[in-house]
């Protein structure tokens, strides 16, 4: 895995989006919303659940099931600058 992808910090934002923080201090939002039409992602309709978003030192997970993969969150994340 690259060094690049892996998820250092993450923080819940409006309208199911993340603000990552990956290896080497590079940020990125990425925007939730277009997978929770999958199964695997249904539940975080609930923000509650969504809200509980953390990183397991590689990646996002919201529970034992719920989990992407970290080169798509940093591939299709949106570049941010603080």
């Amino acid at each position: 895995m690259s060094a690049y992808w892996t998820v250092k910090n993450v923080e819940s934002l409006k309208d199911y989006k993340i603000l990552l923080t990956f290896e080497k201090g590079i940020k990125k939002i990425f925007d939730m919303k277009p997978y929770l039409k999958y199964p695997m992602y249904k539940p975080l309709e609930d923000i509650s659940l969504f809200n509980m978003a953390h990183t397991n030192g590689e990646t996002v997970i919201w529970t034992d099931d719920i989990d992407i993969a970290p080169e798509t969150l940093f591939e299709k994340g949106i570049s941010f600058d603080d």
